[in-house]
């Protein structure tokens, strides 16, 4: 015992901290593996997606399309929309966890950058994004979904990863600011609602009423689908993609200085 004392007591030099990627891969791969011992998180990210991809396609298509194929080729765009826009809710909700089970406050006790407790679950985050997207794509296709741009097709991708990201920086307020997870997913519910419903995700905007049409057309979430559209049917237009852009941009600017403020704050307290 005393021999073992001594060893541990010995003066050796400290092991350099990790740097800013390492640790914030290590943090994103802790993410990544709550799905190994919480399997329902797959839920999320397979049958959330595919339960209304079905749903929609198949109650709507022959009633405004005239077929579930020709529906699919106006709808699916818009559902890689919607189903990205919902998931990214659980960034908040997990990080809400980390903090109300006092997790958190170990990572503050640890010499690592600041940030990458955080950069660390949007790395994660993505990867849910892209694979959740990937689900409806594939089954989109299956439906009768043919994009007509490859190319078209991975900027389209990229353009909705972007817009995720901006809307987590939402949602990561909320997971500081509110009390429990529960509370964090009702805010972020009744926030995404109204936002991907009132939108041209399920028909045209054109056959809604004019005062309709302005709130829809304002619609961030409007935008970045008309952008998905026209990318995956290779029509793309730089007015649209731009458009599309401003949009996140704007959702950045507005709430990514007070995430910031309010996760460093959350740091020193």
């Amino acid at each position: 015992m005393t021999a073992t004392m001594q060893a541990a007591l010995t003066h050796r030099e400290r092991p350099a901290p990790p740097g800013p990627l390492s640790a914030s891969l290590t943090f994103g791969w802790r993410a990544l593996l709550k799905i190994k011992h919480v399997p329902q998180q797959l839920f999320d990210v397979t049958m959330f997606p595919i339960m209304f991809t079905l749903l929609f396609t198949f109650l709507f298509g022959n009633a405004l399309e005239g077929s579930t194929s020709a529906y699919a080729e106006f709808a699916i765009p818009g559902i890689l929309v919607q189903t990205v826009a919902f998931i990214t809710m659980y960034t908040g909700v997990a990080l809400n966890t980390d903090i109300s089970k006092g997790i958190f406050d170990r990572f503050r006790s640890l010499p690592i950058w600041r940030q990458s407790v955080l950069t660390g679950g949007l790395i994660a985050d993505l990867a849910r994004y892209g694979f959740a997207a990937m689900v409806v794509f594939v089954l989109g296709v299956a439906l009768g979904f043919r994009p007509d741009n490859v190319v078209g097709v991975l900027v389209a991708f990229a353009l909705m990863l972007l817009f995720a990201l901006s809307l987590t920086t939402i949602w990561i307020i909320f997971g500081m600011i509110l009390r429990t997870p529960e509370a964090v997913m009702q805010a972020s519910i009744s926030i995404l609602f109204p936002l991907v419903f009132l939108t041209n995700i399920w028909v045209s905007e054109t056959t809604m009423p004019g005062w309709l049409q302005a709130i829809v057309k304002v619609n961030p979430v409007t935008r970045v689908v008309i952008a998905v559209r026209e990318l995956m049917a290779g029509t793309a237009s730089a007015t649209n993609i731009g458009w599309a852009l401003l949009s996140c941009a704007a959702i950045i600017v507005v709430f990514a200085p007070i995430t910031t403020h309010l996760y460093n704050k959350k740091l020193r307290s």
